[in-house]
C-alpha cells in the first residue's frame, strides 16, 4: 500500500495535509498520534468510505484513489471500526454470512449452501476466540460483551480474506486479559503472511507486534521508524 501526499480538510481543518507512507506485504504498520490527528481520516481514505481531496493511493500496483468501499474490499482489504457496527439483531455467526456472499469470495466457498457459509462462520468464530460448542455464536449480537463484539469485527475482516487488514483501534476497550489474548491472534495472521496495518493508543500492546510506526500529529506526518526508534 502506498500514500503519496494525501491531503484532506474538513471545513477550515486540515485533517490530513500531505501525508505519505507506505506498507509492505507481510508487514506490519503501526499508525499512532493524539485524538484528532488524522488516524482515521486515513483509513477512510485508504478504505474508500472518505475521498481525499489531493494526492494518490496504491494497492498492489494499481491506483485506487476515489475507489467506494465495495471495490476497495473487493480488492482484499478489510477494515474494522473504531466503534463496533455489528448486526445488531443477528446471531453473530450470521453477521459472517454478508461478507461471506462478497464477490471476492465466492471462489472460496463451497457450493454455496447455507450449511456451508454457516460451518465457515462458525469456524472463523473460533479461530478469533469464540467457544464453539457454547451458545455465545448463536446470541444475537446486540446481547455480546463489547470483548466478543471486538472479535467479531475481526472476524467479518477475516471472512473476506484480505491480504491487507486495517484495524482501527482493535484494542480499545478492552482489558489487559482481553488484550492479552487477543495479541497471539494478531501474531498467527503475521505468520500466515498477512499484512496488517493497526491504529492504536495501547502502544505497549503495538510496540510488541509493529515492525514500523507512522506518528501523526494534527493532520501531518512528524516521525516514521521502528518502535524503538520512536
Amino acid at each position: 500500500l502506498v500514500l503519496k501526499e494525501v491531503s484532506k480538510s474538513f471545513g477550515g481543518i486540515k485533517a490530513l495535509d500531505r501525508v505519505s507512507f507506505s506498507v509492505a506485504e507481510n508487514e506490519l504498520l503501526g499508525i499512532i498520534g493524539l485524538n484528532g490527528s488524522g488516524k482515521t481520516t486515513a483509513v477512510n481514505i485508504i478504505t474508500g468510505f472518505v475521498k481525499a481531496d489531493s494526492g494518490q493511493i496504491r494497492f498492489k500496483g494499481q491506483e485506487i484513489t476515489g475507489f467506494p468501499p465495495h471495490r476497495i474490499a473487493a480488492l482484499g482489504i478489510a477494515r474494522s471500526f473504531q466503534t463496533v457496527r455489528p448486526f445488531h439483531s443477528l446471531p453473530a455467526f450470521k453477521n459472517l454470512i454478508v461478507p461471506l456472499y462478497s464477490p471476492r469470495i465466492r471462489k472460496f466457498t463451497a457450493s454455496g449452501r447455507w450449511g456451508d457459509r454457516d460451518g465457515v462462520a462458525l469456524d472463523l468464530l473460533e479461530e478469533v476466540g469464540f467457544e464453539r460448542d457454547a451458545h455465545v455464536p448463536y446470541k444475537p449480537a446486540s446481547t455480546l460483551p463489547h470483548g466478543y463484539l471486538r472479535r467479531l469485527e475481526l472476524a467479518r475482516c477475516l471472512a473476506l480474506r484480505p491480504d491487507l487488514l486495517i484495524a482501527d483501534e482493535l484494542f480499545s476497550g478492552l482489558s489487559t486479559s482481553e488484550v492479552g489474548s487477543i495479541i497471539p491472534l494478531i501474531e498467527k495472521l503475521q505468520a500466515k503472511g498477512m499484512t496488517l496495518v493497526m491504529v492504536e493508543h495501547r502502544l505497549r500492546e503495538l510496540f510488541r507486534l509493529a515492525h514500523r510506526v507512522v506518528v501523526l500529529d494534527r493532520g501531518q506526518k512528524i516521525a516514521e521508524g521502528p518502535p524503538r526508534e520512536i
